[in-house]
């Protein structure tokens, strides 16, 4: 195909567009409504795997050493967690303050606690926050043999639980955009072949002139990508509009360091906005491709 014949052909794409505004308007319902569809559980994911990885981050693992064990022992274990990769970070607790923190849980019963002597009976203790849970076994066994540790603490069912959640939340999310791609494919490819039908006649006519099938197909094409980008560029700017309503309402009482607090708009508007795009762009032109094809073997 000539320089010339394949700008013929885009121009013909954008004329299409407005030759026939009732397809054109029904095929951009069709793909916005899918794209919106996508859009809210790309949000939905988003979330879910922020919560989840905050959540595994913060695994219920505690280290305890020794009773009265040496300032040479801390500082020893202290070190070996900051060279640990699988160690996100930690938090270290004095005898005082582990004491303090069960007086806090006893509430109005804390009086009992007045003439009890923590530096005897309490120990420093290690809270692990680990970059990945399904580490933890592994981070466990090799903390177990720090010396000055007593014992290496963990919930493996919570574990367990975290690390098959991360891992269910990802699959599902990637099945869900496998099969709603397929169903836009193929409304808008049924949509298109509406307008591709009414001009059967004209394309036989074209083929029987010499018109190659690119030639053809390429208008099609281009209608079909002009009218995916325009439906992802405005569905994405209703599932922007209407979750930057729900985050404003749902954090007016959540802290933003919580773990169940939303992320923020604009931290995923952009990344939305290009996978809406180029899946706009795919549904419409792959699936105009797919309709036409029939028509062009005269």
């Amino acid at each position: 195909m000539t320089g010339r014949a394949f700008i013929n052909s885009i121009r013909e794409g954008f004329r299409g567009i407005i030759r026939h505004p009732l397809v054109t308007i029904a095929s951009i319902t069709t793909i916005m409504l899918m794209l919106l569809i996508m859009g809210a559980f790309y949000i939905f994911s988003i979330n879910a795997r922020r919560i989840m990885t905050k959540l595994s981050q913060r695994p219920p693992i505690e280290v305890y050493m020794n009773l009265q064990c040496s300032q040479e022992e801390l500082d020893f274990v202290t070190q070996r967690l900051n060279e640990n990769p699988s160690v996100l970070d930690y938090t270290m607790a004095s005898p005082e303050q582990n004491y303090q923190s069960f007086k806090a849980n006893l509430g109005s019963s804390s009086s009992i606690l007045d003439d009890f002597d923590y530096n005897m009976y309490l120990p420093y203790t290690f809270s692990l926050r680990l970059t990945d849970p399904s580490l933890a076994d592994q981070v466990c066994g090799e903390v177990a043999t720090y010396t000055g540790v007593s014992k290496v603490a963990q919930e493996s069912n919570v574990m367990t639980f975290l690390t098959r959640a991360s891992r269910i939340v990802n699959i599902t999310t990637f099945a869900a955009f496998i099969v709603l791609f397929v169903i836009a494919l193929f409304i808008i490819s049924n949509m298109v072949r509406i307008s591709v039908y009414s001009r059967a006649s004209e394309i036989e006519i074209m083929k029987f002139v010499g018109a190659t099938n690119n030639y053809i197909r390429l208008p099609y094409i281009t209608e079909g990508a002009i009218v995916g980008l325009f439906s992802a560029v405005c569905s994405w700017a209703v599932t922007i509009l209407v979750y930057r309503q729900i985050y404003f309402k749902a954090m007016a009482s959540i802290d933003p360091s919580s773990f169940y607090a939303l992320a923020g708009t604009r931290s995923i508007m952009w990344h939305e906005l290009v996978i809406l795009v180029v899946m706009g762009l795919i549904i419409g032109a792959v699936g105009s491709g797919i309709s036409v094809r029939k028509y062009v073997k005269v």
